[in-house]
């Protein structure tokens, strides 16, 4: 007996935004940024520790943003398929 396809699970990352589908301006929280960006946290702080990523910016004191165009341009610049 066939069995009817499974639901996706909740746990199921929703699929990953491209760039190109990312307004013009804005901010990004550190979540939309590792899902464009195929890196660990530990990983993207150390790029921007290292001056390798884009800075990013303080909001306030518990919220930091990095810049969708600071992002884009990154993207672009590493090359990375969309």
């Amino acid at each position: 007996m066939p069995t009817a396809p499974s639901s996706p699970s909740p746990s199921v990352p929703a699929p990953v935004p491209h760039s190109t589908m990312l307004p013009p301006t804005g901010f990004l929280r550190q979540p939309q940024v590792l899902g464009l960006v195929p890196i660990s946290k530990s990983t993207l702080w150390r790029r921007v520790h290292a001056g390798t990523f884009p800075e990013p910016v303080k909001l306030s004191d518990r919220v930091t943003v990095w810049r969708v165009e600071d992002v884009r341009q990154w993207i672009d610049v590493q090359g990375v398929p969309q």
